[in-house]
């Protein structure tokens, strides 16, 4: 357990081991929920999409793909 403070903006430090077992990165957004006196922090999974977007910019992968293709069938030529 941790023991973490309210900054004068309403602002709370996730204490880092907590956000590296979650893997938790800067702009991560969260649902806040109240239970019983208790706030609820639940990090808002992104979709895989977003997760995706611009991972693989600038690769070639169609490119790739026809090549390991057109490696399979010389390939299977060969053994032919």
């Amino acid at each position: 357990m941790a023991v973490t403070s309210l900054s004068t903006k309403g602002q709370v430090v996730i204490p880092k081991w907590i956000r590296e077992t979650l893997k938790l990165k800067s702009g991560a957004r969260f649902l806040v929920e109240l239970e019983g006196g208790r706030i609820i922090l639940k990090p808002v999974k992104e979709s895989i999409a977003a997760d995706l977007y611009g991972k693989y910019q600038g690769l070639d992968l169609l490119g790739d793909l026809l090549r390991e293709h057109q490696q399979e069938l010389n390939n299977d030529g060969k053994k032919r």
